[in-house]
């Protein structure tokens, strides 16, 4: 009886071991499968930090369930990484949304109006298509609607707008949500296997770039 109640203490203590071991494998990344690596990799706008840059669209209803996924990603970067948003415009409809996002970080409203139009969209079934309607869903909000409009047009939202679709499709962008990490590795929730596990794939690949970026100094 006591060698089986050890080999069962035995078994029982190393069962810890093994759960962390199967939840490394797990974690095992794969370029080509569950990351992709962009090249030439694309420019960045964040300085000396690791850039990480969702690429969205207020349109996209899976943009706005990933949104709290994003936010854990967000608040989870060590001080050397920086995260940011992009829109995409893959057709007209989407345009508006972009623009609208670019006038909102304009003008400095855009932390407290990001998640309320995501809300008012896919939660609310507002019927917000065109900027002047967008215009008046952050005139709700507390914004001058008549400097939303005119910021819109603005040569800053223009040239914002023109760089975002020159990389969304320098990055290989097809779908969204998509992620680009420091303009090198490109990520969605399919190939990391959920929207869990691309937040844990992310901080994975910011890591990879810090240890990289380390060894690359000594």
């Amino acid at each position: 009886m006591s060698k089986i109640l050890l080999f069962l203490l035995a078994s029982l203590l190393t069962l810890p071991a093994f759960a962390a071991e199967t939840e490394s494998a797990s974690h095992a990344w794969e370029a080509g499968k569950n990351y992709f690596v962009i090249d030439p990799a694309v420019p960045t706008a964040s300085g000396d930090r690791i850039e990480v840059l969702e690429i969205f669209s207020y349109a996209c209803p899976h943009c706005a369930h990933f949104q709290p996924y994003a936010e854990q990603i967000k608040q989870a970067l060590p001080p050397y990484a920086a995260f940011d948003y992009m829109p995409a415009i893959f057709n007209a409809q989407w345009e508006p949304f972009a623009r609208a996002f670019y006038t909102a970080q304009s003008m400095g409203v855009l932390d407290r109006t990001h998640q309320a139009l995501f809300d008012a969209l896919h939660r609310d079934r507002l019927p917000l298509r065109s900027i002047e309607e967008l215009a008046t869903f952050y005139a709700g909000q507390g914004v001058d609607r008549s400097k939303f409009l005119a910021t819109s047009g603005s040569f800053e939202v223009e040239s914002k707008l023109a760089r975002a679709r020159e990389v969304v499709t320098k990055a290989g962008i097809d779908g969204t949500p998509s992620v680009v990490v420091n303009g090198k590795y490109r990520v969605t929730g399919a190939s990391a296997g959920g929207f869990a596990q691309l937040v844990d794939l992310v901080k994975w690949l910011v890591e990879k770039e810090h240890a990289e970026a380390t060894a690359a100094k000594k």
